[in-house]
């Protein structure tokens, strides 16, 4: 293999050349430039607009999901809805009823529940079974 020197070969010459009088004039080519051209102000709340209204709109969302659950009060039933329920249950008997209900809930229901006498009347005439209600009251 041929020795390689460096000194005796002529040399690759780079491609980049700067023009004549260029660093002269650099400075002053720089500033006409800066003055030129301002950059565009961008406020971080018109770039993020869209994150902030997402954000806004999971926010309301959060806060109206307790108010619209909590306003569905289902606890209070109307004495209809109520006995519509009773009598269509044909496995709820008197006896069931008797032992659900407290000593105080039977007072509330004798003191709420004023009947007429005709109206009593009317009801035992029209049950065929009379001797059986009778022998119960016993």
């Amino acid at each position: 293999m041929k020795a390689f020197k460096l000194e005796k070969k002529s040399k690759i010459e780079s491609g980049f050349k700067a023009p004549d009088q260029y660093f002269e004039s650099f400075s002053k080519n720089v500033m006409q430039n800066l003055l030129k051209s301002e950059p565009k102000v961008v406020s971080i709340f018109q770039k993020r607009k869209s994150f902030f209204m997402i954000a806004a709109a999971i926010l309301i969302f959060a806060m109206l999901v307790p108010i619209l659950y909590n306003t569905t009060d289902t606890t209070e039933l109307d004495t209809a809805t109520l006995e519509n329920y009773l009598s269509i249950q044909s496995n709820i008997n008197q006896y069931d009823l008797m032992s659900a209900l407290d000593f105080e809930d039977i007072n509330n229901i004798n003191t709420t529940a004023v009947l007429e006498d005709k109206t009593i009347e009317d009801m035992l005439a029209s049950n065929p079974d009379l001797e059986q209600l009778l022998n119960e009251k016993e």
